[in-house]
């Protein structure tokens, strides 16, 4: 996909403020810490068609809205993927305002994950 120049610019200023992980470095936490949070921010429809296994999703359109309902601690260990590492950027930024402090975007998302054999399963 072809992002705009504007969307591109937004999400490289918004990278110097955001930790990002590679996919690997994503798997361990995940093995170190049982009680991390995999977060799918993408649209619905993708999450239905395919998604990680053991994700849950919470959409970036309505991620401000809801995060403190399903995620009460800000000190929570969040890692949070989309489907290229774009909009996770932007979606760890907008919660790190809100003042969750631990969290990561994974590099690439969804496509990385993929890329490296991530187990995936369909629906929710």
């Amino acid at each position: 996909m072809q992002h705009s120049p504007g969307f591109l610019n937004l999400v490289n200023q918004a990278r110097r403020r955001v930790r990002e992980l590679t996919v690997e470095q994503a798997r361990e936490k995940l093995r170190l810490n049982p009680s991390t949070i995999l977060l799918d921010v993408r649209e619905e429809s993708e999450f239905m068609d395919e998604h990680a296994v053991g994700s849950i999703h919470l959409c970036k359109g309505i991620i401000e809205r809801d995060i403190e309902k399903m995620f009460p601690n800000t000190g929570a260990e969040i890692l949070i993927y989309c489907g290229g590492g774009f909009r996770s950027v932007l979606a760890c930024e907008s919660i790190q305002k809100m003042g969750y402090r631990n969290v990561y975007s994974i590099i690439g998302g969804y496509r990385a994950m993929k890329t490296v054999g991530w187990e995936m399963v369909s629906g929710k």
